[in-house]
């Protein structure tokens, strides 16, 4: 299967790539349009900021291919993030706007340190076969301090002083808060489950 991860610039992208390695797959690590437009899978990694990662992807010309890519993409971390409209991180640059007029914000906490670093439980009612076989408050891995608010899109939900999107999804894109790639048996379970995915 041709899984590609994104490069958004940043060198430090070995933990994903070793993770989907291990499930027996060989992934390609790419800027190039036709790679990443060709591929069966895509990751978009959560590394750096907005503005820092959308400028990179507007200079690769990779932002239109992101937009309209019909096959099933993750993005984790910030890469879920880049699917919202606006983030209060980088409140001037407009991200790929794939869930239209939704934002990302940063945690409100009064008790709790920011970044919010560690594991935390996730919680799901429905079905997603992103959580296939994955009981919901299963631990996680998390380091973040924006978040999206629950929303029509919210698949899995995490407390840290109030509720957020840990996941998300919107038709063949799906995004996750936290970092599979760091969350053990579950994580590698997650990964597993979205590259099992049925091509759209």
């Amino acid at each position: 299967m041709n899984i590609v991860i994104i490069n958004t610039g940043f060198s430090n992208l070995s933990s994903i790539y070793w993770a989907i390695k291990r499930l027996g797959y060989n992934p390609i690590i790419s800027f190039e349009p036709n790679v990443i437009r060709n591929a069966k899978k895509l990751i978009l990694p959560g590394l750096g900021t907005p503005e820092f990662v959308m400028k990179y992807l507007e200079k690769k010309k990779i932002v239109n291919i992101i937009q309209k890519y019909e096959r099933p993409i993750l993005g984790i971390c910030l890469g879920m993030q880049l699917f919202f409209c606006y983030s209060e991180e980088s409140e001037n640059i407009r991200m790929l706007n794939i869930f239209n007029k939704n934002n990302i914000y940063k945690l409100h906490t009064i008790r709790s340190s920011l970044p919010h670093i560690g594991w935390n439980k996730v919680y799901f009612k429905q079905e997603n076969p992103l959580f296939k076989n994955i009981s919901s408050g299963e631990w996680f891995y998390f380091i973040h301090s924006y978040a999206a608010d629950i929303n029509v899109m919210t698949i899995s939900k995490t407390f840290y002083e109030k509720f957020f999107s840990s996941a998300v999804q919107y038709k063949n894109f799906f995004g996750v808060q936290f970092h599979p790639e760091k969350s053990g048996f579950s994580g590698m379970l997650l990964l597993k489950n979205f590259l099992e995915i049925k091509i759209l």
